[in-house]
């Protein structure tokens, strides 16, 4: 008891002194140990002097939750929002107030005061109206406006509520403020900032002398930069900002916060296609828009300079000038940080002064320096929930997770209700892709806080991650609801778009971005990852160049463009910006990525620009490109040893004095034009209308172009057997008997024809098709038919790696192979989460069937126990299936053979392993062992051998449907092993779909429809145990969609008519549009 009488004694003195932050430590002492709503009122009137009203709001509210007919509070607080500039929000709380004063008259001098107050806020309110959206004048608060004695009403000078009545702001010294308010009021010009997008935002109310703020955040802190109220600017024009507010102590500190600022650097993107990786938006003019919000909210302020009753023979007081130092500092004025090393010379533990010092130096990057003044404030005051949530945002800016998410936590106990705090947390928890967690934080929040347009887009994010994408696409348009101008809104919903492959949205949206701020680099950005992943590259390098010269040194957009030329055919650019990328100084796992590919995309530049003038067929990645060096740019490992150890390829210089891309490349012939026209159609079938599959017209075009060839080169093979059967059959009819009729197919096997190691000094060749001159018969195999499409797929897109597994280094033997993930952490794969409840219910099948899985390590795992394989059987989620077996686990589902009775082979992996405490990685695997690779080549080999004979015989050259049954079957049949094979590091859905139709085609039966929606046809044979299932599942679709027909054979010989590279490159990049 003597103890709070002293404090109490305390807070009268400092109360006296005008020390209003001394006396806002007192009272956080007292409210420590009991909730009196007077004190909590005390402190707002506090807060109100050091002009920082956003906290008086906070403390009214608190107030008022208590005590709902407190006048006091609504008068605060009508106050605090008036200097804000919300007269809105000022009416609403006065309103409020009064209408309890009335049922409750107790305090007649309230009542009159709340009277007055609304009178004249009503009036403003009139003349803003009747001059159309001028800006409105606003209440001023008083300055000595009354006491803070048990509970006693404040005595309010009337003429201190008079509108614009600036001269009587201050009581005291006028003379402290005199030259600010002129300058201020004299300045008619606006200013024009021109800051860096990254800091526009975070800098907005940095912190306030009371130890709190109102929710800034620092460079790297965040995925994608957009905090803000959604208020909109006053003028704007071309994406820069007028600002009309600005005191003249600020004068010279704009353009030397425009030069510091422009250090700053903002975290880097990801080119991404899935939810996991979502690209980063920077906003320009939103940023900027919320910048004018907060900072002319504190240009009102600053107006009214003296708030303390101050001599003219005295400075002003330390916590005055500790407020209005940092509200400089919001107005980014750094020259802020000598002042504050000086308060801290005179009293190192003045946790305030820490906290504004440490805000600053985690502006300037120096994160390390400011959590160690954020500690410091924290070990003095354990109370400053500012400094704990300040120093969480810079332990996430260093990638410190689970301390980030601490500190903000502890920040939390101190504000439970906070939605500043709220939405930093979910930020952060997304950032560190804990998305559940932001998802809760981030919806609290907007619960809070209905008009953070911020918390909106990140909750979108988080949803969409998740595979809510209805949700995520609510909270996106909710965002822009908010704030049409809202960039980075706009932004996440064209990435949002682009993952779900809506291109007509996604291309919607980045025109809204760029309307909003044509200078804006991410919204080239954007659109030209679209326009790539769409196939269309010339418009891609379009956009991503204008990017560039905006934002000159973005990796991604360099190495986007870079293949786009490589593409192309214009190597000398693509090699430029390769180089380029390999150039940008590394601060991020995702730019050395980009930078190892880059690396290897170069030389394979420069490989294909030395066979550019040459026939296509000898253009032979497997055969001609070093296995460590294709093993290496699979894995995206860095380069060095293969700088060691592999051959590089020639400088372009030399490359090109082999040949360039030529003028009759680029020519249209007629039989080019009746090719590509007919590809176009053709290529179109092989689209699948799923989630994530954009469609690309460079593909479609590759597909058609493979299918055909595929098609002249099989029925080619085709007549040459059926002339051979033809003579077996006049020689069998003059013995009696008829021989058995089988295909020659060499050896695909490790170690066989044409294969070749890191280790072995022979050359590599490729497999092709060869001519038996001597008889005139032509051998195909299984892997020449495939290897046609698979060149086809390597020269339409240089970004993807599209090679032979079984043609890589002695790694092979370890089981390299395809990862497919459903699940990655928390977030749900787009393209592929559409078969996880499919697959996990084919993993339990396979686990009750062979009662045991594999570990990690290759160990047995036993699974056989009643009470375990019923918790299996059970599982609902991979959680529950994780839970059940204990540990990592993989498990390999089989198929069975057609070529040898009674033998399975090993069919795909479905691999469920923990990632730390967010989740799991359930994926389909496919490790091509050496062992796997004889079964499967033995399998397609006799599956090839038995689709050959089917045809060749009685049945050559039908176009009787029914009579074609069982070569339809046998096409299927040989399309399930290669599915299940998956013998490519990747392409090989696609490679396995374009053989399909080119078998049909050679056979006579075109497919004239499309894949049904939402079915992918490899997963289709993945998931299915026995290639006759497979079979029966597809031709319930395909059967009906193929035409009979023989038009196909008029077209002009793809080899032929696309002989070189080089006319393959060019056909591949050419459109009439």
């Amino acid at each position: 008891m003597a103890s709070a009488i002293s404090e109490r004694v305390e807070l009268a003195k400092l109360c006296t002194s005008r020390d209003w932050s001394k006396a806002i430590r007192v009272l956080d002492s007292l409210l420590s140990q009991s909730s009196s709503i007077q004190d909590i009122c005390n402190r707002a009137f506090c807060y109100s002097q050091l002009e920082l009203h956003k906290h008086v709001i906070k403390d009214c509210d608190r107030a008022l939750q208590l005590e709902p007919t407190l006048l006091q509070a609504y008068i605060l607080k009508g106050r605090a929002f008036s200097s804000l500039g919300r007269s809105s929000d000022a009416l609403a709380a006065w309103q409020l107030g009064y209408e309890h004063a009335l049922h409750q008259t107790a305090d007649l001098k309230q009542l009159l005061e709340l009277e007055e107050l609304l009178r004249f806020a009503k009036q403003d309110q009139s003349i803003s109206s009747e001059n159309h959206g001028t800006e409105s004048r606003s209440f001023v608060d008083t300055a000595d406006s009354g006491q803070l004695t048990n509970g006693k009403s404040m005595d309010v000078l009337k003429n201190q509520n008079k509108l614009n009545d600036i001269s009587n702001i201050c009581n005291g010294s006028r003379e402290a403020s005199e030259t600010d308010s002129k300058a201020s009021e004299a300045d008619a010009s606006p200013i024009r900032l021109s800051v860096h997008p990254q800091i526009c935002n975070e800098l907005r109310d940095v912190t306030d002398v009371g130890g709190r703020s109102e929710g800034a955040s620092y460079p790297n802190n965040r995925l994608n930069d957009n905090a803000g109220s959604g208020k909109k600017p006053v003028s704007q024009t071309n994406g820069a900002l007028d600002v009309v507010h600005k005191p003249k102590s600020d004068t010279n500190s704009f353009s030397d916060s425009r030069s510091r600022l422009s250090e700053f650097s903002s975290g880097s993107s990801m080119i991404s296609s899935n939810s996991e990786g979502t690209s980063e938006i920077r906003g320009r003019s939103s940023k900027k828009a919320d910048v004018h919000n907060e900072a002319s909210d504190e240009a009102k302020g600053n107006k009214k300079f003296c708030v303390t009753r101050i001599s003219k023979t005295k400075s002003i007081s330390v916590d005055f000038r500790l407020s209005r130092g940092i509200a400089q500092l919001n107005f980014f004025n750094l020259s802020f940080l000598t002042f504050l090393h000086q308060i801290l010379r005179e009293d190192p533990n003045y946790p305030e002064a820490l906290i504004g010092r440490g805000t600053a130096y985690a502006f300037q990057r120096e994160l390390e320096a400011a959590i160690a003044d954020f500690s410091k404030a924290i070990a003095v005051k354990p109370s400053a929930g500012e400094a704990w949530k300040r120093r969480g945002q810079a332990r996430a800016a260093l990638g410190e997770s689970a301390e980030a998410i601490a500190d903000l936590t502890k920040a939390l106990e101190f504000e439970p209700n906070s939605p500043d705090i709220l939405h930093e947390r979910g930020i952060v928890n997304f950032k560190f892709k804990d998305f559940y967690a932001a998802i809760e934080d981030l919806s609290t929040c907007v619960k809070l806080d209905v008009e953070n347009k911020s918390a909106y887009t990140y909750l979108g994010l988080a949803l969409s991650s998740i595979g809510e994408h209805k949700r995520g696409e609510e909270a996106h348009l909710k965002s822009i609801q908010l704030d049409r101008s809202f960039l980075e809104a706009w932004g996440h919903l064209a990435q949002f778009y682009h993952d779900l492959a809506n291109s007509t949205k996604a291309l919607d949206c980045i025109q809204q971005v760029l309307q909003i701020d044509a200078r804006f680099a991410k919204g080239y950005h954007l659109r030209g990852l679209l326009m790539h992943g769409m196939g269309e590259h010339r418009k891609a390098i379009k956009d991503l160049s204008v990017g560039l010269t905006i934002e000159s040194s973005n990796i991604e957009c360099l190495y986007i463009r870079a293949s786009c030329y490589h593409a192309i055919g214009e190597y000398a650019e693509a090699v430029k910006d390769y180089d380029a990328t390999l150039d940008v100084e590394l601060d991020s796992m995702e730019k050395f990525v980009l930078q190892c590919l880059a690396f290897y995309q170069k030389e394979i530049a420069l490989y294909t620009a030395s066979k550019i003038n040459t026939e296509f067929s000898w253009f032979d990645v497997d055969g001609d490109i070093d296995p460590l060096f294709k093993e290496y740019w699979c894995k995206r490992l860095h380069p060095k040893n293969v700088c060691e150890k592999v051959y590089r390829q020639p400088p372009l210089r030399e490359s090109l004095k082999r040949g360039k891309l030529k003028k009759h490349d680029f020519a249209i012939t007629k039989q080019k034009a009746v090719l590509l026209a007919a590809a176009d159609s053709i290529g179109k079938k092989i689209q699948y209308e799923c989630p994530g599959f954009l469609p690309n017209r460079r593909q479609h075009r590759m597909a058609g172009l493979a299918v055909i060839e595929v098609a002249q080169k099989v029925s080619k093979a085709w007549r040459s057997l059926q002339a051979e059967w033809k003579h077996s059959n006049k020689s069998s009819s003059k013995n009696g008997k008829r021989p058995r009729r089988r295909i020659n197919v060499a050896s695909q096997n490790r170690g066989g024809a044409g294969c070749s190691t890191s280790s072995g000094p022979e050359t590599s060749t490729s497999y092709s098709i060869t001519e038996d001159r001597s008889s005139a018969r032509y051998m195909l195999s299984w892997h020449d038919l495939y290897s046609l499409a698979v060149r086809w797929r390597q020269i339409s897109e240089p970004c993807d790696p599209v090679v032979w597994i079984n043609k890589l280094s002695e790694e092979f033997n370890s089981g390299f192979g395809s990862h497919t993930p459903m699940i990655l952490g928390q977030a749900k794969v787009v393209r592929y989460y559409p078969n996880y409840e499919r697959t996990l219910q084919v993993a339990k099948n396979v686990m009750k069937k062979k009662l045991y899985v594999y570990s990690k390590n290759d160990n047995v795992i036993d699974i056989s126990e009643d009470e375990k394989l019923h918790e299996i059987m059970v599982a609902e989620t991979c959680s529950d299936l994780y839970r059940a077996v204990g540990e990592d686990f993989w498990l390999a589902t089989w198929c069975n053979s057609t070529a040898f009775e009674g033998k399975q082979l090993e069919g795909t992996r479905i691999a469920l392993v923990k990632m730390g405490e967010l989740g799991f990685d359930y994926a389909i695997k496919t490790p091509c062992t050496p062992s796997r690779w004889e079964d499967f080549d033995a399998e397609m080999a006799m599956a090839w051998d038995a689709l050959c004979n089917t045809y060749c015989g009685e049945n050559y050259g039908s176009t009787d449907f029914d009579v074609l049954e069982n070569v339809r079957a046998a096409m299927l049949r040989m399309t399930y092993y290669w599915y299940n094979f998956m013998p490519l590091s990747r392409g090989s859905a696609a490679v396995g779909f374009i053989v399909l139709l080119g078998l049909l085609l050679a056979a006579n039966m075109e497919f004239t429809g499309q894949i049904p929606k939402g079915l992918q046809v490899d997963w289709e044979a993945i998931l299915n145990y026995d290639p006759n299932s497979f079979v029966d599942s597809v031709k319930s679709w395909l059967y009906p969609s193929l035409k009979v027909t023989t038009s196909w054979k008029d077209y002009p010989d793809v080899a032929s008519t696309f002989e070189t590279t080089g006319s393959v490159v060019a056909a591949l990049s050419t459109y009439n549009d």
